[in-house]
């Protein structure tokens, strides 16, 4: 007779800001103290431990950071008070660089860990409880961390997050990531594939690959000696029965190889949708920016993409006011938006990051024209994102249904370029592709209705898809 499994004893709460790794992570650290007994939280007061998974690329994140350890001190001592305990980890990029500053301005934080070192997490709650003082852990063991962590323990739904690549060798101008993930690590292709037929076997019906430059992988081969890059990778995951889709984040021009740029052509599971960050326009910005390459370049990137996937979107990044910036070189980042066209994109106004060069660089712009240029770029993706997403409608896509919609009998799901899609329907179709007519495009996504038919296997639109 199975002995039923004991109740967990602890509650753990994570929340996480930035990018999909560090989702990724953060399901992971969860993985990690499973073991411990620790189940999730909905809430921070109720946790017996609370991890702050933070990111250091977004603008402002040292005060978001602090403002919210200051809510949490409240908290741990209101759970004390009760006679309750609450570890308090403060986790990801900004623990990575500015460890000695968070145990100075926040000493009730019991644990600060770097993005490498989240597979030591029980190790740290032990120590944490033994003495007093901040536990602090920002080394950089990049393979170990791999090869410790447990295999995946919470199902992981109809999409899923895999990392196979962290940290990065581009030291762009303004950018903190290779002080805080270290150098570039491809982990092997065997553990990748191993992970990816976990989670398919878990439910996931699309996975995602992550790293900070993911096109630059060169992960151990499976057999024979040698490297396989991500267009090989893919290739060997399209082979994963169950399995539908495929995406990969966060990519950089110079790493678009042929086999690459190949897979597109090929695999029909490898989404249409491609997030490539140019930041610039301008050639000069681009190369203080230590981009390595140029506005043309990045054209050529694209012509090359959009011969071998004529139905491929593009996401980007876009920095406006670097250091140097003239209305010039901003007219030029304009010229290259409107000649690409971006569905979707991130635009940010450059904020100085520590450590990295720009921000001891001359002739930085003043805020009221970083301003004033943000605003006048971020309309111009607006029109293009609601313009492709008009330009969807009455045409039948495969949409990968994801969970419930936002009202009673609707339903969710993913086009093939990563747009949120609802529709009327049943919670039966979950984690299946199915053909919808596509009613509305809205600013931020599409309406549409099942169409007539079986469910949808293609991941080819039933038209040939407007140009962005």
């Amino acid at each position: 007779m199975t002995t039923p499994a004991a109740e967990p004893r602890k509650r753990l709460f994570i929340r996480t800001w930035g990018c999909q790794m560090n989702v990724y992570d953060s399901a992971r650290m969860a993985d990690v103290l499973a073991p411990l007994g620790y189940a999730p939280a909905e809430a921070p007061e109720a946790a017996d431990m609370v991890i702050l998974n933070t990111c250091h690329i977004r603008e402002k994140a040292s005060e978001k950071l602090f403002s919210e350890l200051g809510r949490l001190r409240d908290t741990k001592r209101e759970r004390a008070a009760a006679g309750q305990e609450m570890v308090l980890a403060v986790a990801g990029c900004v623990a990575q660089a500015e460890g000695a500053e968070i145990t100075a301005r926040a000493p009730w934080v019991d644990i600060v860990l770097g993005p490498q070192t989240y597979h030591r997490l029980p190790e740290m709650v032990a120590r944490a409880s033994r003495a007093a003082g901040t536990v602090i852990e920002t080394d950089f063991p990049v393979e170990a961390k791999f090869d410790h962590l447990p295999e995946t323990v919470a199902p992981p739904g109809v999409t899923a997050f895999l990392t196979v690549q962290e940290g990065c060798d581009k030291f762009c101008s303004f950018c903190v990531v290779p002080y805080t993930r270290g150098a570039e690590y491809s982990r092997p292709a065997a553990a990748v594939l191993a992970e990816a037929r976990r989670l398919v076997a878990g439910g996931a019906r699309e996975i995602t690959l992550l790293g900070q430059n993911v096109n630059a992988y060169h992960g151990e081969a499976v057999a024979g000696g040698g490297t396989w890059g991500l267009g090989r990778l893919l290739r060997a995951l399209a082979e994963i029965p169950g399995l539908l889709r495929l995406r990969y984040t966060t990519s950089h021009p110079r790493d678009m190889d042929a086999e690459l740029i190949a897979a597109h052509r090929d695999l029909p599971m490898l989404m249409p949708f491609l997030h490539l960050p140019v930041q610039s326009g301008s050639d000069r910005v681009l190369a203080a920016m230590n981009r390595g390459h140029t506005a043309a370049e990045f054209r050529a990137v694209v012509e090359r993409l959009r011969a071998a996937r004529p139905d491929i979107a593009l996401s980007s990044d876009f920095i406006v006011g670097h250091p140097g910036e003239t209305a010039a070189d901003f007219a030029a980042t304009l010229s290259l938006v409107r000649e690409v066209g971006f569905p979707q994109a991130f635009s940010f106004k450059y904020s100085a990051r520590p450590g990295t060069p720009a921000a001891a660089a001359p002739h930085q712009v003043p805020e009221p024209e970083k301003d004033a240029r943000l605003q006048a770029l971020q309309s111009l993706l607006r029109d293009q994102q609601a313009g492709f997403n008009h330009s969807r409608v009455g045409m039948t896509l495969p949409v990968l249904i994801t969970g419930a919609g936002r009202h009673p009998g609707q339903i969710a799901g993913r086009s093939p370029w990563l747009q949120p899609v609802h529709l009327p329907g049943s919670l039966a179709l979950v984690g299946r592709e199915v053909p919808v007519t596509v009613l509305a495009g809205n600013p931020n996504s599409l309406s549409g209705r099942l169409a007539a038919g079986d469910v949808a296997r293609s991941n080819q639109p039933s038209e040939e898809p407007a140009p962005a």
